[in-house]
This record gives C-alpha cells, structure tokens and sequence, in this order.
C-alpha cells in the first residue's frame, strides 16, 4: 500500500490485469459487430473483411478468457491452493455478503439506506477482500457459461468437419444438436446457429447492464481510470469503498461467520 499525503492508494488492477480487460473488451465490441454484419448484411464493411476480423478476434478472445485471466486471479494471491481458491471464492464468487450487498442496493434505489461498499480493502493484510459489485459477480458466471456456448456453436458454423489433433470435434458438437434441435422443429445446424445469434444478443444485453446501468453513477467512473489506465484506486475517496482495520476487519469477519452457521443450520419443522 502506497501513502500519499493524506491519500491512500493502492493498487486494484496489475498491468496484465489492466490489459487482458482492455483486450477483452476491444475484442468483443469488434466480435459483436462483425457477427452481427455476417448475420444481418450490414453495409459497413464487406462479408469477407467482416469474417476474417471476426476468425481473428475469436482466439484472442478465448485465450484472454481461458487462459490470461485465470492465470491473473490465482497468481494474484499468496499462499497454496486452498488460500486460491478462498480467494477467488471471495472475489469472483456470488455469496452471502454479496447477498446482503444486493438487498442493500435495491433499498437505496429506492430511497431507503446508502449504497453499500462492494470494494473491501484489508489495510492490515494489505490486499482487497473483494472489489467486484456483486451483480458483477452474477454476471461473470453467465458470461462464462455463455462464452463457452458461443464458441462451441460458433465451431460448427465456421467448418462443419473441424477436428482437433485429428478429433472430429465439430461432429461430436452436430450430434449433441441432433439430439436437442428436433425438439425445437430445428436441425442440429439451425439450432446452433441460432443458439450463436442468442449467444450474441445476450453479450449485447450484459454490455448495456455493465456500462449503460452499473457504471452509470459518476462516482464508478473512477474504476474505468483504473482498470483501463492507472490500475489505482484512492481508498481515501470513501464511495463504494470500505477499509478494514483490526475492529472493523473482526466484525466483518464475524458477519461472514454468521452467515455461514445459518445456512449450515438444520431446518426445524
């Protein structure tokens, strides 16, 4: 933790992390417009510069996802497994105070109670608790589930026979579709591509949730300067922002705990 005058700054974003989300987002932006010019006939740019840009964006997008991103959270905290996965059971992981957080929020939109803090720095430790708004944290469960569906759909519309290390992958995909798509009056194809288009229209969908909605207050903006440039955030500007010290950290942990015990109490009749 770095002091500054009377400021406190920490850092919330590494480089890597500052960069796999920029990627990310430039990626997705492009992957949306152009599947939706191949699929619409938009007249911005010809099919075939749309289908290469969008052949190119793909692997970027997956590899930021599958494999920078997953390599960012479990090296960014100490300690052996299990400290990993409490760490990323805490950050990226929707749970109790995630919960409280959420009611929280929906009593402030409507009059009722200040807007909770979802940024929980640990002064004593020196690391964030956790740092994601929790409908965030919602969000990036679906987003996982839907990248997976986009990209299985999207190998069998790119080439029918794909195959990997000689694994006829793109049949395997076919055959679950021919198992799906007759329920819907589809064929497997059909199926898959308009699970693709939905696929689509659902990153569409969290893109508005995640700029148009959450972000909307002024006070978040300072997360974009974050997490797109200077990778800080001032624990000093108290908005969304709680720092724990001793006191503070016992009782935060003593919520925790109690919320735990509850769900894990047996239900009398």
């Amino acid at each position: 933790m770095k002091t500054r005058k009377n400021e406190t700054v920490v850092e919330r974003y590494t480089v890597l992390d500052r960069a796999a989300h920029t990627i990310h987002a430039f990626a997705m932006v492009l992957l949306i417009l152009t599947g939706l010019k191949i699929y619409a006939g938009w007249d911005f740019m010809s099919f075939h510069n749309a289908r290469a840009l969008h052949m190119i964006m793909v692997p970027i997008l997956l590899a930021v996802n599958w494999i920078i991103i997953p390599y960012n959270i479990f090296s960014s905290s100490k300690g052996g497994v299990r400290n990993k996965i409490e760490h990323f059971m805490d950050h990226y992981i929707f749970g109790p105070e995630d919960a409280k957080r959420t009611v929280a929020i929906l009593k402030n939109f409507f009059g009722k109670g200040e807007y909770p803090a979802f940024s929980i720095y640990d002064k004593e430790e020196g690391h964030y608790k956790t740092k994601l708004h929790p409908v965030m944290k919602i969000l990036i469960v679906l987003e996982g589930t839907a990248l997976f569906l986009i990209a299985v759909s999207g190998i069998v519309l790119y080439k029918l026979d794909w195959a990997l290390f000689g694994l006829p992958v793109a049949s395997w995909i076919l055959s679950i579709g021919d198992l799906i798509g007759p329920a819907l009056g589809l064929s497997s194809l059909q199926f898959f591509r308009m699970l693709h288009l939905l696929m689509t229209y659902w990153f569409v969908f969290e893109l508005v949730i995640h700029v148009g909605i959450l972000e909307f207050d002024p006070h978040v903006w300072k997360y974009y300067k974050a997490i797109f440039w200077t990778g800080k955030e001032d624990l000093s500007d108290k908005h969304f922002v709680k720092v724990l010290n001793k006191s503070s950290k016992k009782t935060y942990q003593d919520n925790e705990r109690s919320w735990s015990d509850a769900e894990k109490a047996p239900v009398k009749d």
